[in-house]
């Protein structure tokens, strides 16, 4: 096998030549981009296949990621109602929700959020009522898990799939619960009509809440 190292912003691409067979091998700062004879590229671990033009904008991207947080930070999760979703057989790549320690206050940002058990499963597929409660039961646990609860939560945004058909009950039930769970005054909101990860899920709500620095 011969081969020629070149440097360019970081990234060595090495030509190697197998017989009867021709490939670049990029050695990047995270793992291989393969180039084959017919152009297409794999990065490893990533699993789909780039183009040119997405390679030439990883090149530039991957000199500029750096490990470990700058601030304090730590994830959220409340597993005995909501599984991960990294736990997936094909993980997600968020948190549930993050907390955030900032000079006198913290802050707990949960993820958009549905009708998901603790095996990660869509639980009350058409009922719309039971899954809005759901998902605030999954917020409130995920809230309840950082010491903070409904009347620390400044701002929400809510997906629905139909929003024409969903809306006035949905009001009907966030009214309902928020003036339950003591929230006065009612936390900033938007509501959004949006195509959900999963057919079955209905509404997924996200929320911001703010807790007084220790």
């Amino acid at each position: 096998m011969q081969g020629e190292a070149l440097r360019t912003n970081s990234i060595f691409m090495v030509e190697m030549e197998p017989p009867g067979q021709g490939v670049f091998l990029w050695l990047a700062i995270r793992g291989n981009i393969v180039i084959g004879r017919d152009g297409a590229r794999a990065v490893a671990g990533l699993e789909i296949e780039l183009s040119r033009e997405a390679t030439d904008e990883l090149a530039e991207l991957l000199p500029h990621l750096r490990p470990g947080p700058r601030i304090v930070k730590r994830a959220i999760s409340a597993p005995d109602v909501l599984n991960e979703a990294h736990a997936y057989a094909r993980p997600s790549s968020f948190s549930r929700g993050m907390r955030v320690e900032l000079p006198g206050a913290t802050m707990l940002f949960l993820s958009g959020t549905a009708s998901i058990d603790e095996q990660g499963a869509t639980v009350h597929a058409g009922d719309f009522p039971a899954q809005c409660l759901r998902t605030y039961r999954n917020l409130t646990r995920l809230l309840a898990a950082e010491g903070a609860d409904w009347r620390d939560v400044v701002r929400t945004t809510c997906y629905l799939r139909d929003i024409e058909r969903d809306y006035a009950a949905f009001n009907r039930i966030r009214t309902w619960f928020l003036a339950s769970a003591g929230c006065d005054p009612l936390p900033a909101s938007t509501g959004i009509e949006a195509r959900l990860c999963r057919s079955d899920l209905l509404v997924e709500i996200e929320a911001i809440a703010i807790l007084p620095g220790s």
